[in-house]
């Protein structure tokens, strides 16, 4: 199947994708600077609790999470389609399998979140090693997307 694109949106397909994760990569950040506030207002206690409770930073958290997994999803599926329109295939290599593998990771996070509400510590923990191993991987799928722009770049 040939896809046509107009030559002049086509370089505007291999740049949306980058940007966006960039993006994310950043809103990650800002994600574990959340979590890391929900856990400490956990386990704090007196005044330092009831200070920490007004920062809302479970709502926060909860929000930015789920916006992290949509447009994680989304940003995926336009760095394949973009990638498929312009080369006719797919690139089967590290960069596309981890970023598969980290959207199933978000996703499976994400679905930890009722059995997080409930208490359950194992879920905690597995939301937790989930999204450092995930965080770890966008920065290295960062690197390894800057070789690929320049790669694009070259070629132009």
């Amino acid at each position: 199947m040939s896809l046509e694109i107009p030559t002049e949106i086509k370089p505007w397909l291999n740049i949306f994708h980058p940007l966006l994760m960039f993006a994310l990569l950043g809103v990650s950040v800002y994600a574990l600077y959340l979590g890391v506030k929900v856990r400490q207002t956990r386990y704090a206690v007196g005044e330092v609790k009831k200070e920490l409770i007004k920062g809302k930073f479970n709502n926060r958290h909860y929000q930015i999470g789920s916006i992290l997994l949509g447009l994680m999803v989304v940003g995926t599926l336009i760095g394949m389609g973009a990638t498929y329109i312009n080369n006719q295939k797919l690139f089967l290599g590290p960069h596309l399998l981890a970023g598969l593998g980290m959207t199933g990771m978000i996703a499976v996070s994400a679905s930890l979140s009722p059995y997080m509400q409930k208490g359950l510590d194992w879920a905690r923990y597995t939301h937790i090693v989930l999204n450092s191993t995930l965080l770890a991987l966008f920065a290295w799928q960062a690197v390894s997307g800057i070789q690929i722009i320049l790669n694009i770049l070259s070629k132009l």
